[in-house]
């Protein structure tokens, strides 16, 4: 399952650019299992790092289901759904969980 969680990574990583970072402009932690994972959409490259290499990320978002994440990843599961659920966690600016889906999206 880790090495799923990572290449949904590798893929969202794939899907950025420095427009879509640059409009979301915000620091992100993934916790995913018993993984973590920064984005950092403040930066110019290199957004996506694996472990916690943020010293104050601006929203945490929380997945204790890695299966649930890839869901996520593959647009098999409502990230509004999933939250209402219990299936993700957000803490931080609320806010900047909305702009996931450009993050996540094609």
């Amino acid at each position: 399952m880790e090495k799923q969680v990572t290449q949904t990574f590798e893929e969202v990583s794939k899907r950025l650019t420095a427009e879509k970072a640059h409009r979301i402009n915000a620091s992100y932690l993934f916790r995913i299992g018993q993984q973590e994972w920064s984005v950092d959409l403040t930066q110019s490259s290199n957004w996506i790092q694996q472990g916690n290499t943020l010293p104050h990320p601006q929203c945490t978002i929380t997945v204790e289901n890695p299966q649930d994440w890839i869901l996520l990843v593959e647009d098999k599961l409502n990230p509004t759904m999933a939250f209402m659920q219990g299936k993700i966690r957000v803490t931080g600016q609320i806010s900047l969980a909305l702009k996931l889906q450009t993050l996540l999206s094609n």
